[in-house]
């Protein structure tokens, strides 16, 4: 069963992967350090994120699966055109497979933390609270 569930997670990801996440869990950015710092107090509340998660063909910098949520702290360079665009169809092919994807910058993270962090919380208030009737589950 570990495997079933450890396989759902990583949506086939492959082994390379994997080796390439655990150098960058090694070697986070300030911004990714400091928002995991944040983000590991919701464990408390019920609500893991790994750092650095395989999924797909990517690695998200923070996933929690009981959610279907990533979390991205994205640099300068993603304001780039090439890199936007890049950036845009990585969160197309990960809501196709049911992850929903929001975002920070590294300056948000930065200078608001606590802001930050009251995004993601209200964030996973919406995911997590029951659907309306006849609406079905909103995470798929």
């Amino acid at each position: 069963m570990g495997k079933s569930i450890e396989k759902a997670m990583h949506f086939g990801a492959k082994a390379e992967l994997f080796s390439l996440a655990e150098r960058m869990r090694k070697k986070p950015t300030k911004a990714e350090k400091c928002l995991w710092e944040q983000i590991r107090k919701l464990r408390i509340d019920g609500y893991p994120f790994r750092r650095q998660h395989p999924i797909d063909f990517y690695i998200a910098d923070f996933y929690c699966h009981k959610l279907r949520l990533v979390i991205e702290v994205d640099g300068e360079i993603h304001f780039n055109d090439a890199v936007f665009e890049h950036d845009d169809g990585r969160t197309g092919e990960l809501e196709r497979l049911g992850v929903k994807v929001i975002r920070f910058t590294n300056k948000q993270v930065l200078d608001n933390p606590d802001l930050v962090l009251t995004q993601i919380k209200d964030y996973i208030a919406e995911l997590s609270s029951p659907s309306p009737l006849g609406e079905g589950d909103r995470r798929g």
